[in-house]
């Protein structure tokens, strides 16, 4: 099998020991995104809905980089600081994925890297 390390300047540089994303058989699996703004390298400000529109501009990069959409996702999992955040990031989910959504998972977390509200990572298909 073979195994692709994916990079593009377009969203923000791993902030540690890891890979943005890594095609692998068809699927391409990409680490989570935080609200990084990759021109500045600093997390954005505002609430979680400010946030997650920064996690999914992300997001879009990376699957820009590599010729696919939000369509291209089959696999969600968000990680959230505060639970009671869950409506505010619904809606701005459900603006990015629109109609058929991928599967996703959900999980409350204590804290997140940088003091990030949100993590969202993805996998998806050619």
């Amino acid at each position: 099998m073979e195994r692709r390390i994916i990079e593009t300047k377009n969203a923000p540089a791993a902030i540690g020991p890891y890979s943005q994303g890594i095609a692998a058989g068809g699927l391409v699996f990409f680490s989570g995104q935080i609200a990084i703004d990759p021109r500045s390298g600093e997390t954005v400000s505002g609430g979680v809905t400010e946030q997650a529109r920064r996690v999914l501009k992300n997001i879009a990069a990376l699957l820009e980089s590599q010729n696919m959409t939000a369509q291209n996702v089959v696999k969600t999992t968000v990680y959230l600081t505060d639970m009671n955040d869950f409506a505010a990031l619904n809606a701005v989910y459900a603006e990015f994925f629109g109609v058929n959504p991928p599967a996703r998972s959900c999980v409350g977390v204590a804290s997140l890297p940088k003091g990030a509200l949100v993590e969202i990572e993805i996998t998806a298909a050619k």
